[in-house]
């Protein structure tokens, strides 16, 4: 399963010159006091229960980080403690080097930020130079081929810093969570869908992903355990069915079925080990299991933090991964497909599917804000809000992302889970989808991501943002 906590190694940095006395350019003194501040700031303004931190505290000098020497024994701590990513900071000029030294050894997503220079001695001198520095530092790391982020030059107490080192958190769990993936596939596609055809070698040469293969034959044989044994975990998630959703008459006698297909997914998730599952769906269970749908289960676990993406879209699977690994696995990634224009407003889109969006999503008022089962299928109509529209696709072994950013607007009621959702230009969107290499199937989440989608593709090379 998923971490969605995030360690950071803080790395303050001075360049390797002479000690200067106090007053001139490029001091020891003013290196020291920044990284002092600096780390003291960010430690006790961003540490929560999702960032922590491992900082440089008795290394180097004064704990600052300035030769290969010190560079070696931070890297060494941060390996230690299994950082996530790194964290350059340039207190005066930096150390090109060394920061190149680090990053190339720890691997991992790096931000450098140099702060702004804003003390000026009266004889014309100037102690840091830190944003000069900064430009030393990002061509070494092109020179070594190191991906990296950047903040621009600001204060640490600024808005600028604060929404910068939050995005590059959010970046950090995304790679974090997309390394070393195991996905279990159960099942085959739908027999006509060959709009969601994908290639388990490329997705391990490109990705490292594992894909487990899981038959319909081992499904029936964990979910028959499962309905035998009838586990209290069980019956609390059908309680929770008929508590929560108001049913139509077909549905009631699926309900103990659709509790027992929950728990046996979520025991195959500990069985094999997996982060997530890419499923057939409506093609194969009312063949198995005697007319049952899954769709409203799909939804359940995603409610429980369990991502299932329907009809074997392989690719919508790893965007629904991204999307919530961008909100630290706070968000409920839905899973809404490109469906019909907005009869008057030419710029809305109907983003819908059969019933696996999570009931957590659903509107609080309004039209569609009723639960409803209907022949086991969630109907209702999604919250309100920004939403980012993503999705991950590729076509002759090229692997591209499109990130859009969507409002929510009015439109009609329909049935199954849904929200219309406007755009600044449909038919662009439109025209980039048919183009290649989309489908119309699209993950949604609340909030716009799009910047950490951009930022995300520059730590895996095989992956490029689209853009309209």
């Amino acid at each position: 399963m998923f971490d969605y906590k995030v360690k950071i190694g803080l790395v303050p940095m001075r360049r390797d010159t002479n000690n200067r006395p106090k007053g001139t350019f490029l001091t020891w003194y003013s290196a020291e006091e920044r990284g002092e501040r600096f780390v003291k700031y960010i430690e006790e303004n961003f540490t929560t229960d999702k960032v922590s931190f491992v900082d440089s505290k008795g290394l180097g000098t004064k704990d600052l980080i300035h030769d290969a020497a010190s560079a070696d024994a931070m890297v060494e701590r941060m390996k230690r403690e299994g950082v996530d990513a790194v964290f350059i900071v340039n207190c005066n000029f930096g150390n090109e080097e060394a920061a190149a030294d680090i990053a190339k050894a720890m691997g991992k997503p790096v931000l450098l930020w140099a702060p702004l220079d804003d003390e000026y001695y009266v004889d014309g001198m100037r102690p840091t130079d830190s944003q000069c520095g900064l430009f030393g530092v990002s061509r070494q790391m092109q020179r070594f081929h190191i991906p990296f982020s950047h903040l621009p030059c600001c204060r640490v107490e600024s808005d600028e810093f604060r929404d910068g080192f939050l995005s590059f958190v959010r970046v950090a769990c995304m790679v974090k969570n997309f390394t070393g993936l195991r996905i279990g596939q159960i099942g085959l596609r739908p027999a006509p869908f060959y709009s969601v055809i994908w290639n388990e070698g490329e997705l391990m040469e490109k990705f490292g992903l594992k894909i487990i293969p899981i038959n319909f034959a081992l499904i029936e044989q964990r979910m028959k355990a499962t309905l035998d044994e009838k586990p209290a975990e069980m019956k609390e998630i059908a309680d929770g069915i008929r508590k929560n959703y108001k049913m139509d008459d077909l549905t009631p006698k699926y309900v103990d079925t659709m509790a027992a297909y929950a728990v046996t997914l979520k025991r195959l998730y500990t069985e094999f080990d997996l982060d997530a599952i890419s499923a057939e769906c409506w093609t194969a269970t009312p063949v198995m299991f005697d007319g049952f749908a899954p769709c409203t289960v799909y939804s359940i676990l995603n409610d429980m933090g369990y991502l299932v993406s329907c009809e074997s879209d392989m690719h919508c699977l790893l965007t629904m991964i991204l999307l919530k690994s961008a909100t630290l696995g706070e968000g409920k990634p839905l899973f809404g497909e490109f469906t019909v224009r907005h009869p008057e407003d030419k710029n809305a889109e109907l983003l819908w599917h059969c019933g696996p969006f999570p009931l957590s999503q659903k509107a609080e008022s309004g039209v569609g804000s009723t639960a409803r089962l209907v022949n086991q299928r969630s109907w209702f109509r999604a919250k309100d809000g920004v939403y980012t529209v993503a999705r991950l696709d590729q076509e002759s072994g090229r692997y591209k992302i499109l990130p859009l950013v969507g409002k929510t607007t009015e439109g009609p009621a329909t049935h199954g889970t849904y929200l219309w959702v406007k755009f600044d230009d449909l038919q662009k969107i439109e025209d980039r989808i048919i183009d290649g290499p989309y489908i119309h199937h699209f993950t949604e989440i609340e909030g716009d991501y799009s910047r950490e989608i951009r930022e995300f593709c520059k730590y895996f090379p095989n992956l490029e943002t689209d853009g309209i």
